[in-house]
């Protein structure tokens, strides 16, 4: 695929079931400001893709919020092994860390084949964090406080996404364009 092809399918992901299913209640107000920056790696191999991360995390810092919220850092085909892919998170999370941001950035993460500790590979729970691509969620942790302050419960937004997914079930994931096999990446 080559990178319109990559972010044509993140925005639709993000359109139709982050915000379209209510996934993340706080994306909505930054999507529809061009408040997300969409960032394609065309690293070759993982040092690479490292020092993606580290430019993003920078520019995310530097920038002011108004400008860029928040960043989505996408890589179509390295790291598609999810048990890869959730170890380079916690180098991702060093990374923060590293460039003195902790407290400031956080990191969440999303993969075509993300599957939650203690869960089998199709339980519908681990969709809330399933996308077209292996991708890192650079955060604002003052975006996430504010959003928080303003959205009431906002500690049952994992259950609600949970019943939310069970009820549209596997059959309503794919009516929505996506793939139910983790082991495939499939949008229209």
């Amino acid at each position: 695929m080559n990178q319109d092809e990559v972010l044509a399918a993140t925005r639709q992901w993000l359109e139709k079931a982050v915000i379209g299913l209510n996934l993340c209640p706080f994306a909505k107000s930054v999507y529809v400001k061009n408040q997300v920056r969409f960032v394609v790696s065309e690293a070759t191999h993982l040092d690479g893709f490292l020092e993606d991360l580290d430019r993003e995390l920078d520019l995310l810092a530097a920038t002011d919020p108004a400008e860029i919220d928040t960043t989505l850092l996408i890589h179509p085909t390295l790291l598609a092994d999810f048990e890869d892919f959730n170890d380079f998170t916690i180098i991702a999370e060093a990374a923060v860390e590293e460039h003195g941001l902790e407290g400031v950035l956080q990191v969440a993460s999303f993969h075509p084949a993300f599957q939650f500790a203690d869960t089998e590979p199709d339980d519908i729970g681990n969709y809330t964090n399933r996308s077209p691509f292996p991708t890192l969620h650079l955060i604002r942790e003052d975006s996430i406080a504010r959003a928080v302050e303003t959205y009431p419960d906002a500690e049952a937004i994992y259950g609600r996404n949970i019943e939310t997914l069970k009820k549209l079930g596997i059959a309503g994931w794919r009516a929505l364009g996506f793939a139910s096999d983790s082991k495939k990446n499939e949008t229209p």
